[in-house]
């Protein structure tokens, strides 16, 4: 802990901790802490090279929590989200909330055997590749020597008649049978292999994905939280039965309650902020303050926080509407463009959460039962359907159920792919007794620049974060800005782009297009 110097007086003390979760600036004497850490930073009073930041894309959070001991002396815990220049611990920030000896114990080899599961991957990428120009390329001749032929039948029996162009046309039958054999015989060599490769790729795929679960989970057991109560919960249980979110428990404000608690620290009130290269978009700038991010930390700093006298949390206070693009509307449905960091629909525990299901139904009459046809994840944005009533609604749901109807969505992921197109077939939400639900998304690459590749998604299933999932876990290659399963560090690139269904009324074809803002 750093003392404040002077000590502040009694009434400089805030007298509630503040929501982690609400916008705004701190409190005075926790932006005093926010801005000693700032200045340290600004003047490189670290014992690590802190160039990375500034670069683009290495920006990162920080975090103060304001403590007081248990004879009254008050001071500061200063932290940082995840590693900083590549180290877990820096002298003069806390330490993770990991169990660093049960981490050591299975993670470096665990780590290991993911990083050679992933060389195996790509290797196989590249032979497949290459195999399938090889038999494109054969295909196209086969083809090429195919109509060669019928056109030389064609003009040889130009001027036959009755039973001599009958018979031609048996003599070419034969022949034209004789030569898809040969065409055959010729693709075999190919053809074999390249199966065999794409079924052990798949294979890979499917293990690689199974380990990190379930390497993940053993991973998060070793993250005891506690909070003002005395007690201790695994990370993992707070998120059970799914796997807890990647990056959860290394965010900032958990590690600064985790020692706090620790070493009998009474917290006062905590600061998180922005530092380093502006976030893409200019979404972050070096010293914003940022409230506790709701997909990692949604459950971690509640149970955290119990025991303390905290604030409400920013549900506890409507936010101003907001005009929502509605794209098209009739009596049975309506599309809307949703714009990104907005929910689709409230969840069950705080049904007034604003959402987009919430404001239409402020602005909709009473009788209009709507309903979202497809969930999307707050962080994405694009083409979102509502249905005006139950009948609609099962309609429009059984149509994507069935794949009457269709979904495309564009993206940006980290990394090149190799192959141009392809599917992913990645089992979701494992449960102790099964395998998962089945999951198939197929993808095709509409772009590569600058180490980053653009594709359309299209699901053929409808799962939470499958895209995501299968982006990062079943191509390799995060989605561009992903905080749950990749870098995080910019905005979702992830927007649903082209709609297509059936009116569930009237029978008529709807189709919708909408591009991405990047």
């Amino acid at each position: 802990m750093t003392p404040f110097e002077p000590q502040p007086a009694r009434s400089e003390l805030p007298v509630r901790f503040e929501n982690p979760f609400r916008p705004g600036p701190p409190a005075p004497l926790v932006r005093r802490a926010a801005e000693t850490l700032q200045e340290r930073l600004r003047q490189g009073a670290v014992p690590v090279d802190l160039g990375e930041l500034q670069k683009p894309g290495g920006g990162k959070m920080f975090g103060v929590l304001v403590v007081a001991t248990p004879d009254g002396q008050v001071g500061s815990l200063s932290a940082f989200s995840g590693m900083l220049a590549g180290r877990w611990q820096v002298e003069g920030f806390v330490p993770p909330v990991f169990e660093g000896a049960a981490r050591d114990a299975f993670w470096p080899a665990a780590e290991a055997e993911l990083d050679a599961l992933g060389e195996r991957h790509a290797v196989l990428s590249r032979d497949a590749t290459a195999m399938r120009e090889r038999l494109e390329a054969l295909t196209r001749a086969q083809k090429a020597e195919a109509r060669a032929l019928r056109d030389g039948h064609v003009e040889a029996r130009r001027h036959l008649r009755g039973p001599e162009a009958r018979t031609a046309r048996a003599y070419e039958a034969e022949e034209g049978a004789r030569l898809e054999v040969a065409h055959a015989a010729q693709r075999a060599p190919v053809e074999a292999p390249l199966q065999a490769l794409d079924a052990e790729r798949r294979a890979l795929e499917h293990l690689r994905a199974e380990r990190s679960r379930t390497l993940w989970r053993q991973l998060a057991d070793t993250y005891l939280l506690s909070n003002a109560r005395s007690e201790t919960r695994r990370l993992g249980s707070l998120f059970a039965p799914e796997p807890p979110p990647g990056g959860a428990g290394d965010c900032a404000a958990p590690k600064l309650l985790a020692f706090a608690y620790r070493h009998g620290l009474r917290p006062l009130g905590l600061a998180e902020f922005w530092w380093g290269a502006d976030a893409a978009g200019a979404e972050r700038r070096q010293g914003d303050y940022s409230p506790a991010c709701e997909a990692k930390c949604g459950r971690v700093l509640p149970f955290m926080l119990e025991g303390l006298h905290v604030t409400p949390g920013p549900a506890a206070r409507e936010r101003p509407p907001e005009q929502l693009a509605v794209l098209y509307e009739d009596a049975a449905l309506l599309v809307l463009d949703k714009p990104r960091g907005l929910a689709s629909e409230p969840p069950r525990h705080a049904p007034t959460r604003d959402s987009v299901l919430v404001r239409l139904r402020k602005d909709r009459s009473p009788g209009d039962a709507l309903q979202v046809v497809q969930a999307m994840d707050a962080e994405s944005s694009g083409l979102l359907l509502v249905a005006k009533d139950e009948a609609a609604h099962l309609a429009l749901r059984r149509q994507l159920a069935r794949r009457e109807a269709q979904l495309q969505w564009e993206a940006w992921l980290e990394g090149t792919l190799e192959g141009d197109s392809g599917t992913v077939a990645l089992p979701l939400g494992a449960a102790p007794k099964a395998k998962g639900r089945p999951a198939l998304t197929e993808w095709h690459v509409a772009e590569r620049t600058d180490g980053r590749t653009r594709v359309l998604f299209t699901a053929r299933s409808t799962h939470p974060h499958q895209l995501r999932v299968h982006a990062a876990q079943g191509l390799g290659a995060p989605v561009v800005g992903d905080r749950l399963y990749g870098r995080g560090g910019e905005r979702l690139l992830l927007h649903a782009r082209m709609l297509h269904c059936v009116h569930p009324h009237t029978g008529e074809p709807l189709r919708f297009e909408c591009p991405p803002p990047f």
